[in-house]
């Protein structure tokens, strides 16, 4: 490439700039490190996620070729910065300078970081480089300049469009999910009031039929609040709870539907189960809808098994297990997604199936995670694990 510029000597300075890049980058090195100034936009539970523990070792260990300042912003406490950076989704990190701005969200902000490393470190040094050496050629160096940071700005815009393109694609299917669902309990007692109106049944029959329709109508609303909040960790006010209390009041709570229908529930508890660090309302939530889940596919004679352990120092292990019909291996991923009820079982229970996803949105903010295990015919069992609570939690 350095002959076919030779005959320019605008391009015999480039391609001096180009072969001093490394001398250049060295003696910047020695004298001083580069300016990046980064912001990492998250709430503190996410702060526990393994990808984001990885970048923060990365960069206080000085291994990425600047010097690096991280400033840490909680959207609960500062939810200005979403909108002053346009922030979408969280975790996110932004790079504030050198400009242009840059933001990265997603699972895999680590390794977006590493890819554009090199390349910042490459365009900072070229353009030094071409400043030392192209005095006479501003116009040009402002011009290329430019173009490099339209590129990266391009290259923002690009990243906010896919994650506002995925939540818009999520937001419609939840209200096609709505409005099919919907249909269902109005159609329902739009011809219970027919058939009232044509004698065919009695009034108390039909005032029957209208509490049952809207009390899932009410049932759909509410889940459909929970899978659609866009502040869904503002929602949450982790503290010391103990989780065998709730289990209790859960039990409780639902004792006429269990004794009525003849099904048994047995619990493995320990007494010296530890606290757990989170939001007790929410604990509450992800018991009464496994609970209950369990319940609606469970037939007289049939016992519901839950179970704690404190597996390790750091997390509590429940499970709640049933003898119903079980899920297929190829729909257990896809059960805790916003979605309606798996088709092999819409025929048997009624229900929306969104009580699972709200349970694992809960789960997840909380840190921890929710799996099943089952084998068509055989039962299932769902297991979730949440953090144990030490004096450290309340000060992270």
């Amino acid at each position: 490439m350095v002959e076919l510029l030779e005959n320019d000597s605008l391009s015999r300075k480039v391609c001096i700039a180009l072969k001093n890049f490394r001398s250049v980058n060295k003696q910047q090195t020695a004298n001083e490190r580069r300016k990046l100034h980064l912001l990492l936009v998250a709430n503190r539970n996410q702060l526990s996620r393994g990808d984001l523990r990885s970048l923060i070792r990365f960069l206080e260990s000085g291994d990425c070729g600047f010097d690096v300042t991280l400033r840490f912003s909680d959207p609960k406490e500062q939810p200005e910065v979403l909108e002053l950076h346009r922030v979408i989704a969280t975790p996110a990190l932004i790079k504030l300078e050198p400009s242009p701005k840059q933001i990265f969200a997603g699972t895999s902000i680590f390794e977006q970081l590493q890819n554009w490393l090199p390349r910042w470190e490459q365009e900072e040094a070229l353009v030094n480089g071409l400043g030392l050496n192209l005095r006479q050629s501003d116009q040009l160096e402002n011009r290329t300049r430019s173009e490099m940071l339209l590129e990266d700005e391009n290259l923002g815009l690009r990243q906010e469009n896919e994650t506002l393109t995925d939540r818009i694609e999520s937001q419609e299917r939840l209200l096609r999910m709505v409005a099919h669902e919907l249909r269902t309990p109005l159609s329902a007692a739009k011809l219970a009031l027919q058939s009232q109106a044509l004698g065919q049944i009695k009034i108390s029959k039909l005032q029957e039929v209208i509490k049952r329709r809207l009390e899932e109508i009410e049932s759909l609303s509410k889940d459909l609040l929970e899978v659609g909040s866009t502040r869904w960790e503002a929602l949450f006010k982790p503290q010391k709870t103990n989780l065998a209390n709730i289990a209790a009041e859960v039990i409780l709570e639902l004792e006429k539907a269990w004794l009525k229908r003849g099904i048994g529930i047995t619990t493995d508890i320990p007494t010296d189960l530890p606290n757990i660090f989170a939001d007790q309302g929410r604990m509450r939530q992800v018991l009464l809808n496994l609970i209950e889940n369990a319940l609606k596919f469970s037939t007289k004679g049939d016992n519901i098994e839950i179970s704690m352990l404190h597996r390790t120092d750091q997390w509590v292990e429940v499970s709640v297990c049933d003898n119903g019909p079980g899920i297929p291996e190829k729909e257990q991923e896809r059960i805790f997604l916003d979605r309606v009820r798996l088709p092999e079982t819409s025929k048997m229970i009624s229900g929306f199936g969104i009580g699972l996803s709200v349970c694992r949105r809960i789960v997840e903010v909380h840190g921890g995670k929710i799996w099943v295990v089952s084998d068509p015919g055989k039962g299932a069992c769902f297991y979730f694990k949440v953090p144990v609570w030490n004096n450290q939690n309340n000060s992270s």
